[in-house]
């Protein structure tokens, strides 16, 4: 017997296959990437809605009327929404990491700009610029994100992504709140300095350098101020149409300009040598069908949420802290659901989810609209609705964000999602523009209906942007040539 008579002999471990432990360090690196990614589009999205609420102690603290402070909301959508496209060629060409914290050094920095901002000229000049660099962190925070998992396990990924921007959007409003209730309207400003340090710091350890390999040289400049002009053009007919009139010379002019600068940007950027956007993108009918979904269905999104805070101000008289608590179930659902929507989504089709919470949106404004009254009974009548929108939203915008990155190919990740993300700027513009326009000055008497005919009409939105991913093949699908 050998010397360890009497000891129960050891069987040394099998020791663990090289592949097995790389692959589990993989996984690793690509969950961190996705928190990475997913804190970056939270603390650009948050500031879509944040300052909403704080309007009105913004226009006393500034001494500034509330036209002229509207732009302080009015030109975060309209340049972010302008520039999303080219910041995503950018991104393909010059590299998604080296864009993407280019992107959230200069928002800290705007940001800071807009919290320190002495007057209201400065803050607007300051939110325009945050909206630049808003942009750059946009499709680039998705682009770094899905090389990293594989197709099996990316539409989860971007559900994941996709919720945190649908949660920013949502929870903007209550944060904005309490900031200015128990800090000050600043800090709506200043609290992005800190989480966009963090995510420098760890973005500069974790992330990993990708481009698109065929990209060279600058994109066509000329291309590059046409395709920002357009939707500023349309962005500022829809925004101060309400205000200025729809038949006033200046939105019509508006309007003109974005159609006449589409010609010429097609025939600009057909015979570029660097054109900015690629067409044959649009050659993919699911990324045609989701993009248009996405831009109606944003219209009725964010149209109802400002709808929601201003209906519990004016008709049931919440103070502006209780009104934005009370829509707080919405975005609670919106981030449980989302990870889910997005496992649904792969088992079942994207079109198929997109349906379900489209119709599941449209009975959540049904109830508001046919239940909720002028005599507050927030837990009978306005929860039930409010958690039936919640689950509309948690299975549409995380899900059209996968599925429109979905059907490219990989070197048109960051691109594809910019034109996505612009889509869903300029349907917020949209919703905003038919509240104020629907509402309209209602008085006590007539406030509870024109509400109603709101959210009958986000009703109708929600849905149709359901039934566009139905619309019938009308050519045979053509092939996108990388």
């Amino acid at each position: 017997m050998s010397a360890s008579k009497g000891r129960p002999e050891t069987v040394p471990a099998e020791p663990k296959p090289a592949g097995d432990a790389q692959d589990a360090a993989a996984r690793r690196h690509a969950l961190r990437v996705l928190a990475l990614s997913s804190l970056g589009a939270f603390v650009v999205f948050l500031d879509t809605t944040i300052v909403n609420v704080a309007f009105e102690t913004m226009s006393r603290s500034l001494r500034t009327s509330a036209d002229h402070l509207s732009w302080v909301l009015n030109i975060y959508s309209l340049v972010f929404a302008a520039t999303l496209i080219p910041a995503g060629r950018l991104a393909d060409r010059y590299g998604r990491k080296r864009v993407f914290l280019t992107g959230i050094t200069g928002f800290a920095v705007t940001s800071a700009l807009c919290g320190l901002a002495p007057n209201v000229d400065v803050l607007i000049g300051g939110r325009a610029l945050q909206a630049v660099f808003a942009a750059l962190v946009t499709p680039t925070s998705l682009a770094l994100l899905l090389p990293e998992f594989p197709p099996a396990r990316r539409p989860v990924a971007i559900g994941t992504w996709g919720s945190m921007s649908a949660l920013a959007a949502a929870v903007g409003p209550t944060l904005g709140a309490l900031l200015t209730q128990y800090a000050s309207w600043r800090w709506i400003f200043l609290v992005n300095v800190p989480i966009c340090a963090l995510v420098l710091v760890l973005g500069l350890r974790m992330l990993r350098e990708t481009r698109d390999p065929h990209a060279q040289g600058l994109p066509d400049p000329l291309g590059v101020l046409l395709i920002a002009a357009m939707p500023a053009a349309l962005s500022l007919g829809i925004i101060e149409g309400p205000k200025w009139g729809w038949s006033d010379p200046r939105v019509i002019g508006a309007f003109s300009l974005a159609a006449l600068l589409l010609p010429i940007f097609i025939l600009r950027d057909r015979s570029a040598t660097q054109p900015v956007l690629d067409f044959a993108l649009f050659r993919v009918r699911q990324f045609r069908l989701i993009n248009a979904a996405t831009l109606v269905f944003a219209a009725a999104f964010f149209g109802n949420l400002l709808n929601n805070i201003i209906f519990l101000q004016t008709v049931w008289h919440y103070s502006v802290l209780r009104a934005a608590l009370a829509t707080m179930p919405t975005p609670l659902v919106v981030a449980v659901i989302a990870r889910a929507a997005g496992r649904l989504s792969h088992d079942h089709g994207a079109r198929r989810v997109l349906t379900v919470g489209a119709i599941v949106w449209t009975g959540g404004l049904v109830l508001n609209a046919t239940v909720v009254g002028a005599d507050p009974h927030w837990v009978t009548h306005w929860l039930p609705a409010a958690l039936l929108t919640g689950l509309g939203v948690g299975l549409t915008l995380p899900v059209q964000s996968a599925a429109a990155t979905q059907s490219l190919p990989p070197a048109r990740f960051a691109l594809g999602s910019a034109i996505n993300a612009s889509l869903r700027q300029l349907g917020a513009v949209l919703g905003i523009s038919l509240f104020v326009a629907v509402l309209g000055t209602p008085t006590a008497g007539t406030a509870v209906d024109s509400f109603h005919r709101v959210w009958w009409l986000f009703a109708a939105l929600g849905l149709a942007a359901g039934l566009l991913l139905w619309a019938p093949r009308l050519r045979p699908e053509r092939a996108l040539a990388l």
